[in-house]
């Protein structure tokens, strides 16, 4: 628990959320756990297409709200993974194998669908297990939840003939937001047609009370069919089906993406109908890919969970996550480098913080509470500029010019910062390698570079600081570069590492090294 005086202050999002519960239930002084003994956290994905990064947004933001809760209050916590695997199916996925026999089971529950990829008993039942094993992978502590299973077992039993027995309140909430055409057929109740199986838009004939049945006409056969709402043989509106869960299951805290705002607004009024309340919302802004466009998991685009760890941590990945949940983001690769070095700059300074401030670090958060030791001065860039001029995809070779920099430094008393080379490895060949193009010495330039390696040979030791090259590079740049050095460092980075930009100077060669770097130069001098 952290102390009441460092509580009053904290002002990072995840302890404001925090708060919002807390005062839900009395407050700090009068705090009292929910009766149903717990605070229940959700998060709910849609397995009609793979799991994407936003997934796992979702969920590690939770539980940063979770693990926040339980810092500052003494109440025990759960987190439920919802998966509405009985939607049916409304279009097919373009990332998918065998989209032609995916065609045949459009508007069917997506556990009643076989598995395009041939590994589970159907196509949600697969995306279930791709949701759970990348869960799992991150070791978040949550438990997954059916929609399928508690339709059929009837666990919403009770819940849905509420509804059913308020269906005029509801249809009053939701009618003025739909279009004339809509509100014709629209009802909180789906039919699952016994014929096609499919999960039916379909009118509503009557609802009869007594009997706790519905009357409708499936498009099947053109047949009037009386069913039950209960075990299954029905499913709710997407709207309905959000305010029945925070119902049944009584959630405490919900956050979801900025285009469900209405969804949550219908979602509450809905629960005060019914005398019931709805959870602490979050309304976070959206994911965008390289175009600007909101990622999506049936078009495939932005970056897939699994993609990022290839490049970078799954730490690096929960702060991207951290950082300010209102505002539209970009997810592309393009902005790992930059994470990664922001996770590695708000490590380093973590331990000098005082205790008070240290709860508000991202590292805080990322780390439920408890950091491993990790420092390095050495950043993601740096490692990928060292891999370029190194010519060398060879992990040892790349530790070789590291320990000349630190000797101390190596795989076993800080593996974080091995497993960062492999990350520099993959992220080189993949994205910067294909794009690089060197700039050649030649009459117009080949002073600049022998002023750089006059300076290297004769103002440079191994003693001399990163700041001191930096200082010392920056007085040649001076000299033909008057008017504007942001054009000598372009140049310096375009001959050695073929980019427009690049690390520190001082920095990067005083890790690659004084004598490696004028031979290097030479080198492209003579070439």
């Amino acid at each position: 628990m952290i102390n009441q005086e460092i509580i009053n202050n904290l002002k990072s999002w995840p302890f404001k959320e925090a708060m919002q519960i807390v005062k839900k239930y009395g407050g700090q002084k009068n705090f009292k756990i929910p009766s149903k003994g717990f605070v229940l956290f959700e998060t709910g994905y849609g397995p009609s297409g793979l799991p994407h990064i936003g997934t796992f947004g979702e969920v590690v933001r939770t539980s940063m709200v979770k693990n926040a809760l339980s810092s500052i209050v003494n109440c025990p916590t759960r987190l439920i993974t919802f998966s509405d695997d009985m939607d049916g199916l409304r279009k097919v996925p373009e990332n998918v194998p065998n989209k032609d026999m995916l065609k045949e089971y459009l508007g069917k529950p997506l556990t009643s669908i076989p598995d395009p990829f041939g590994k589970f008993e159907s196509f949600g039942h697969h995306n279930n297990a791709k949701l759970r094993s990348f869960l799992d992978e991150f070791d978040f502590d949550y438990q997954f939840v059916s929609s399928t299973e508690k339709y059929k077992n009837g666990a919403f039993n009770s819940t849905i003939l509420d509804i059913f027995d308020n269906y005029q309140k509801i249809l009053d909430i939701i009618l003025p937001t739909l279009r004339a055409e809509r509100k014709e057929t629209y009802s909180p109740f789906l039919p699952v047609s016994e014929i096609s199986g499919q999960v039916l838009q379909v009118k509503i004939e009557e609802y009869k009370i007594d009997s706790k049945t519905i009357v409708y006409k499936d498009p099947a056969n053109d047949k009037l069919i009386e069913s039950e709402v209960i075990n299954g043989k029905c499913k709710l509106q997407w709207k309905v089906d959000w305010a029945m869960r925070w119902i049944s299951f009584g959630v405490d805290y919900e956050m979801c993406g900025k285009d469900l705002t209405e969804s949550v607004e219908l979602g509450s009024k809905i629960c005060r109908a019914l005398g019931k309340k709805s959870p602490t919302n979050l309304i976070y802004e959206m994911f965008l890919d390289e175009k600007g466009e909101k990622i999506s998991k049936s078009v495939g685009n932005g970056i897939s969970v699994d993609e990022w760890l290839k490049y970078a941590s799954p730490e690096s990945l929960s702060l991207y996550m951290f950082q300010r949940p209102k505002s539209a983001k970009k997810l592309h690769f393009d902005v790992i480098p930059k994470t990664v070095d922001d996770y590695i700059s708000h490590y380093n300074s973590y331990s000098n913080l005082e205790d008070d401030k240290k709860p508000d670090s991202p590292i805080w958060h990322i780390h439920s509470g408890n950091p491993k030791h990790f420092k390095t001065d050495i950043n993601f860039n740096t490692l990928t500029n060292l891999v370029s001029v190194s010519n060398s995809n060879d992990k040892k070779v790349i530790w070789s010019f590291i320990n000349k920099y630190d000797q101390e430094l190596n795989s076993n008393n800080n593996p974080e910062f091995d497993r960062l080379i492999d990350f520099a490895l993959n992220y080189y060949n993949d994205f910067i390698l294909p794009k690089k193009k060197y700039v050649k010495i030649d009459n117009e330039n080949k002073n600049i570079f022998l002023d750089i390696i006059f300076v290297l040979q004769n103002d440079i030791t191994v003693e001399s600081t990163a700041e001191e090259i930096q200082t010392l590079l920056y007085e040649v740049g001076k000299k033909h570069y008057v008017e504007n050095l942001k054009d000598f460092f372009k140049l310096v980075y375009q001959v050695l590492l073929g980019q427009e930009k690049g690390p520190r100077l001082g920095s990067f060669i005083k890790l690659f090294g004084i004598r490696e770097t004028i031979d290097y130069i030479k080198k492209l001098i003579d070439n």
